[in-house]
């Protein structure tokens, strides 16, 4: 009788503890984190007329908020400080030389996340990005047109917006991940020159990123 009654009590508390435990984990998947991410990223710019485009390496950092709203699904909203560019090469009658453009934007994506299990998730939204910075600077001689002193940053466009789409693998309060990030407005503004309009360079900025995201609760 002694040892039933220990049984059973054994067993409840077993059961109390993987309940307690259970219950734990999913409040956790329920409760809104915050935190801080960085990485590098793979960035060149998508280029009409170009001989040839290079992609330049940049580092980027930033917080993130996730909100759960309904099971898996999340919303995430970001910052981030996001170094974008790329070497481009032309060949032509008008355009002659390498030239690399760098642009620093502060970039505000809103994102969807999908947990499709408890280590693996899949995002995507829209994020508008505002130019902070940028620098050109001619790589090969330009004979045509000199890209460094002819492009300042008045030239370019401020805003920067597009779409991203992610996955990310999730280790307790780690996730690492890795994302496809396209611009949908072109770098440089449209000039017009005796009521010739022309985009030098015509491009729109496309990158793939590798983060690394630290939860802070």
């Amino acid at each position: 009788m002694e040892k039933r009654f220990i049984l059973i009590c054994s067993s409840l508390l077993l059961i109390f503890m993987c309940y307690t435990s259970v219950k734990a984990q999913d409040d956790t998947k329920k409760a809104t984190r915050y935190g801080i991410k960085g990485g590098f990223n793979n960035t060149m710019l998508n280029a009409k007329g170009a001989l040839s485009t290079k992609m330049i390496t940049t580092y980027s950092l930033g917080l993130f908020a996730k909100l759960p709203i309904i099971n898996n699904i999340a919303i995430q909203p970001e910052i981030n400080y996001m170094p974008k560019g790329g070497e481009i090469t032309y060949n032509g009658l008008l355009l002659n030389g390498t030239v690399q453009f760098n642009f620093r934007y502060l970039e505000v994506p809103l994102l969807i996340v999908v947990n499709i299990n408890d280590n693996f998730n899949i995002h995507a939204g829209p994020f508008a990005g505002i130019l902070i910075s940028s620098k050109v600077s001619n790589v090969l001689i330009t004979n045509l047109f000199d890209f460094e002193n002819n492009i300042n940053k008045s030239d370019n466009n401020t805003l920067d917006a597009g779409f991203i789409l992610g996955v990310g693998i999730d280790m307790g309060t780690i996730t690492l991940g890795i994302r496809y990030n396209y611009g949908f407005t072109k770098v440089v503004k449209e000039r017009s020159i005796q009521g010739t309009s022309y985009t030098i360079p015509d491009a729109h900025n496309s990158l793939i990123s590798f983060y690394i995201s630290l939860s802070l609760n």
